[in-house]
């Protein structure tokens, strides 16, 4: 059964409450633009796939609920709305992608002789809807793309949570775990705990676990000791954002445990949807990247860890260079090295197309 992690009602966006799993099964309705923004920036729903959608149902919803009567206002409500929402997570492309495949939509509509406001209300549902559907089939066809690299017997590991509850259901990284045990892979996940927001722990090992495949969370030290010990097979990860060049955003830790399985000889793997790749950004230096508050680091479950007046530091990312990355996973096909001409060659077929 998909996981329900985000969904379009007529009241407004649906979500399951990543904060409180995995001990709590909670939905939230966000229904206003600007509770789906303070839902993406607090992770009520987090992974870039699904930022990205629920972007796109937040500027459907907050145009539907715009008072605006001409579509000249409408279009200043536009801008209004998308600049609230494109300010919530810097790193995840696809909160830009997705807000702009609107905007271009709402653009061409508004420009029409005879359009309404209705029918441009009404288009841009139904298009933050399609993309909750083409998010869930990319999914599906980045895990027939990658299961066939998994190893037929042994072990993986991930890193952060790149599954159901990152996208709009089925996942990316999981995605291809869960296509390979369906294919009768015999597989264990070992999950890094992904301090600090313990993505890994709650999440990964809740959505596995959900779906009865093997799971063991580490702490995310112990990762170099497993793979020198070879009890770890290959490596697969989701992405936030992917540069031209083929270095990858992802999860803090991510270029940690890259490095490692550069180190142990074992398959590095990232799986993401093409909106994740950004061609516009040459390299994952030009990658903004997210600081999180500090209390994420100073406090967990209410308690104090750290001393008072200490220095913290907290970005949600970092950038895993091109030459560790065995290969990158889309739903279009499997891109390897080297990626600026495999991302560029790949490009131009869509473009194609």
């Amino acid at each position: 059964m998909m996981i329900p992690t985000l969904e379009w009602t007529r009241e407004g966006v649906r979500f399951l409450d990543q904060t409180r799993l995995p001990l709590e099964e909670i939905y939230v309705l966000a229904t206003s633009y600007q509770q789906v923004a303070d839902a993406i920036t607090t992770m009520v729903v987090r992974g870039a796939p699904a930022i990205g959608v629920s972007a796109a149902m937040g500027v459907a919803l907050g145009v539907s609920q715009s008072p605006a009567n001409t579509l000249h206002a409408l279009t200043e409500d536009f801008d209004r709305i998308a600049k609230v929402l494109a300010a919530t997570r810097p790193t995840a492309v696809n909160l830009f992608w997705a807000i702009e495949r609107m905007r271009v939509l709402f653009n061409d509509l508004a420009a029409r002789p005879g359009a309404s406001i209705v029918e441009v209300r009404l288009a841009l549902i139904h298009e933050a809807q399609q993309m909750y559907d083409e998010d869930i089939a990319a999914c599906k066809a980045m895990g027939a793309n990658g299961a066939g690299l998994m190893p037929r017997s042994g072990s993986v590991l991930t890193h952060c949570n790149a599954g159901a509850l990152a996208t709009c259901g089925y996942g990316t990284a999981l995605g291809v775990i869960r296509a390979a045990v369906e294919h009768g892979h015999i597989l264990h996940v070992y999950a890094d705990e992904t301090r600090p927001f313990l993505q890994g722990a709650r999440l990964t090992a809740w959505e596995l676990m959900h779906d009865g495949i093997p799971t063991t969370v580490l702490c995310d030290n112990m990762a170099a000791s497993l793979m020198r010990a070879g009890k770890i097979q290959a490596v697969i990860v989701g992405a936030d954002r992917i540069a031209a060049n083929g270095d990858v955003a992802n999860k803090i830790g991510t270029y940690g445990v890259a490095v490692l399985a550069k180190e142990h000889g074992i398959p590095f793997y990232v799986a993401a949807p093409w909106s994740t790749i950004d061609v516009a950004t040459p390299t994952g230096d030009s990658i903004p990247i997210e600081e999180r508050p500090a209390v994420e680091v100073t406090h967990h479950g209410g308690k104090q860890l750290t001393p008072d007046g200490v220095g913290i530091a907290n970005p949600a990312f970092d950038v895993t260079p091109a030459k560790y990355v065995t290969a990158i996973i889309t739903e279009r096909e499997v891109l390897r090295a080297p990626f600026s001409e495999s991302i560029q060659n790949a490009g131009a077929m869509l473009a194609k197309s």
